[in-house]
């Protein structure tokens, strides 16, 4: 069983500007990204048990605006193996109705926020509705946490450190937060351990080989594997190659005394039910 907790689907490039557009390509040097994000890519590069939950994203600062429709016609298509949340730009009129909309009509069943993309720090006394629907609900909510390649994007909105307010008040919302907040990862990893309702996800990061064996050596010497999701996000990486990435960690220290990380651990966190920790199901 696989769970990816971070994959994206959106009509490309008419959910982007031309300046997104031009911009992600500083999102992986020397690669060029295919950003249609098909469904049929998607399961094409994942293991047939493969379970996802899926969003889009809203960031008007950044020129990203995926429609919640997209998300639930894209989930529609395979509703046994596909979760989705909706995505919120609270810096827009008319957030709140959205989010009801996305809940109670489209059966979204969580909420993708982009802090720094759209402007915004996700400790804004002015986003608690958000909260006090997500913990009502129960619909987890996953964050993007550390770079971009958008240069209009504050870095200041996108610290581990200011989701503990959140946390703190709203202990019966699931949190998840992206790319282990990379690269403020160690931020990212003493604000898991110390919330219960807080995890992170290690998508996108198996290409940076060294950065992401840094970062799991601290969650292993802080004792917080448990904490870590598996993701990917797709269409930037796939399953299959986040999982070779990820099992390939320990191959380039042969020869030096350097520290291994956990295989057990390893395998423990690719196999991870997720869906039981954010308090979500399968249909």
């Amino acid at each position: 069983m696989i769970i990816d907790v971070h994959s994206h689907a959106w009509n490309f490039p008419a959910d982007f500007s031309d300046d997104f557009i031009t911009q992600a390509g500083r999102a992986r040097p020397g690669v060029k990204v295919d950003m249609s994000a098909t469904y049929e890519a998607y399961r094409a590069s994942a293991p047939e048990d493969t379970t996802t939950i899926v969003f889009g994203g809203k960031a008007k600062l950044s020129g990203l605006w995926v429609d919640d429709k997209t998300i639930a016609e894209y989930v529609a298509r395979d509703a046994k193996r596909l979760i989705g949340f909706m995505s919120i730009d609270p810096t827009q009129e008319g957030w709140e109705r959205e989010l009801r909309v996305g809940h109670e009509e489209l059966g979204l069943r969580g909420i993708k926020l982009l802090p720094m993309y759209a402007g915004f720090s996700p400790d804004d006394p002015k986003l608690e509705p958000l909260w006090q629907y997500a913990e009502k609900n129960g619909l987890p909510v996953l964050l993007h946490m550390g770079t971009t390649f958008i240069a209009q994007a504050p870095l200041a909105f996108t610290l581990p450190r200011l989701i503990e307010p959140v946390a703190l008040k709203h202990p019966g919302v699931k949190i998840i937060l992206a790319h282990l907040g990379h690269p403020y990862e160690g931020e990212c990893i003493v604000t898991i351990r110390k919330h219960e309702n807080v995890f992170a996800d290690v998508s996108a990061l198996h290409y940076r080989p060294w950065q992401l064996y840094n970062s799991l050596m601290l969650a292993q010497e802080y004792g917080v594997w448990h904490k870590l999701l598996f993701g990917t996000d797709f269409p930037f990486t796939t399953v299959n190659a986040s999982i070779e990435g990820i099992r390939k960690l320990n191959d380039m220290l042969e020869g030096a005394k350097l520290p291994r990380l956990d295989v057990n651990q390893v395998e423990a966190m690719i196999h991870r039910d997720s869906l039981k920790l954010l308090g979500l199901t399968r249909t």
